[in-house]
């Protein structure tokens, strides 16, 4: 009877290392295609990149704090581009309802129709669009696991 010998460490460690590679190559990519097609949109709207993706991320009144949340940046650079959006009469700082120390961004009823736009160009020909809602949900699921482990 023969017995199949345990691969190599260093092979499987190799092997490894590649398929990583490959898909780190595959998220870059996607994330890449994600924010030249903000880019693409938002250019049609006079809006920066930045600009779009705080008023897509926008869904209701939030600290600056949250919103650079979203926006996976510091709040120094969001406070670059709230300030931005508020010369445009897009955004509105007002008092806190509980943290009298911190500013609610509201978008005013011209930035919310905007928005509304923005969401409806990202929604065209968006690089997810080939992907089935339920797929889409898999993927989520699965880059959420992947970020906060299991």
């Amino acid at each position: 009877m023969t017995t199949q010998a345990e691969p190599d460490p260093r092979a499987r460690a190799e092997a490894q290392a590649v398929a990583e590679r490959q898909l780190c190559g595959l998220v870059n990519g996607m994330a890449q295609r994600i924010a030249e097609h903000v880019r693409e949109r938002a250019t049609t709207l006079g809006l920066t990149a930045a600009q779009a993706t705080a008023l897509r991320e926008m869904s209701g009144p939030m600290t600056m704090r949250e919103l650079a949340e979203r926006m996976s940046c510091e709040p120094s650079n969001t406070t670059f581009v709230i300030d931005k959006l508020e010369k445009q009469g897009l955004v509105e700082r007002r008092p806190h309802p509980t943290d009298r120390r911190a500013k609610h961004l509201v978008l005013t009823t011209g930035g919310a129709a905007l928005r509304e736009r923005l969401l409806g160009l990202l929604s065209v020909d968006s690089p997810l669009a080939g992907l089935s809602a339920g797929d889409q949900q898999t993927l989520h699921r699965l880059l959420e696991r992947a970020i906060t482990g299991p």
